[in-house]
């Protein structure tokens, strides 16, 4: 009988100890787990912390492919970028954010449409800030819409959206600009015709440099984008050609005179080169920069540029903002 108590009572120490092993695994999980959330709201806080924090809006500073950021707009604001480019596609009446048709099964998921992404952060930011994207910052903030699915229907579908966006939205008339905190440009498939024969629109038309030095109106073209490979031989590799500086200056000072901003895309992004292309962009006053890069930039603009916050070109080619 002994012998057998003995058993037992061995055998409840040892469930007694084993319960006790089990709680301290669970206490231990449970911190662990505990430290893990705290550490992604922090990482989450110091995110949202730095973009509230109001970033130094850099007038030059364009994200090309924002969406493909880890968080779409806010990665770019948290730099201080004042453009932002989106591709989007008209799919069962949305405007589907996606550099490749989202309808195809290599495509890989889409993040969200143009209005959950771009247009309901803008006017929640725009509200909060006083009527800019910025905080008492005068100069619109430009959103590039690159239609990528067929022009007309995409575009019909964007104008109805920025119409219920319309008291953020610079508007353009004939031969007139209501400027607003947030101008959208259309780039891409741009169904120019239609755009045209508009009334009013809520969107402007990206231009070519095959619209440089023309009589339209900077209205309906206040950006001149082109690709810098098309043009330019020179990829940030040794000093620029001095006959390719020139035409660089000519570009600009021309769509200036006419109230037009330049951007060239498709420059150099690995380290070094990027820069050099940068230096020589900032020297002849293109007025957006390029890149996929966007804390580089913000850092490159701000030990660099001698007025970051301020525009060279505005509505009328005048100087400064409007608002």
């Amino acid at each position: 009988m002994e012998s057998r108590k003995a058993f037992f009572e061995g055998q409840t120490a040892m469930e007694a100890r084993s319960g006790v092993s089990r709680l301290l695994r669970m206490c231990l999980a449970l911190m662990l787990a505990i430290a893990a959330a705290v550490a992604i709201i922090g990482t989450a806080g110091a995110a949202d912390s730095r973009e509230n924090e109001e970033a130094v809006p850099l007038e030059r500073a364009h994200a090309h492919n924002d969406y493909e950021h880890e968080r779409p707009l806010h990665d770019a604001l948290g730099h201080g970028f004042k453009s932002v480019e989106s591709d989007v596609w008209l799919v069962d009446g949305e405007l589907v954010v996606s550099h490749d048709d989202p309808r195809l099964p290599t495509t890989k998921e889409p993040k969200g449409t143009l209005e959950s992404l771009y247009l309901k952060p803008l006017r929640e930011r725009v509200k909060q800030n006083g009527g800019s994207v910025y905080r008492g910052d005068p100069d619109y903030f430009t959103l590039l819409v690159d239609i990528k699915s067929e022009d007309v229907a995409t575009y019909r579908a964007l104008h109805e959206e920025l119409r219920e966006y319309r008291r953020m939205m610079t508007k353009f008339g004939r031969g007139s600009v209501d400027d607003g905190a947030v101008t959208a440009i259309v780039s891409g498939n741009r169904p120019r015709t239609y755009m045209e024969a508009q009334r009013i629109r809520y969107a402007a038309y990206d231009g070519r440099l095959s619209d440089l030095g023309t009589s339209i109106d900077q209205g309906f073209v206040p950006l001149i984008s082109d690709n810098w490979t098309k043009n330019f031989t020179w990829q940030g590799v040794g000093p620029m050609p001095e006959a390719e500086r020139e035409k660089l200056n000519d570009i600009v000072a021309t769509a200036h005179a006419n109230g037009q901003r330049v951007r060239f895309y498709a420059t150099p992004e690995v380290p070094v080169a990027r820069e050099a292309v940068w230096r020589e962009l900032l020297a002849a006053e293109a007025d957006y920069i390029n890149t996929d890069h966007l804390a580089e930039l913000e850092s490159f603009l701000l030990a660099n540029d001698p007025h970051p916050t301020d525009p060279h070109v505005y509505w009328n080619g005048s100087t400064g903002g409007g608002r």
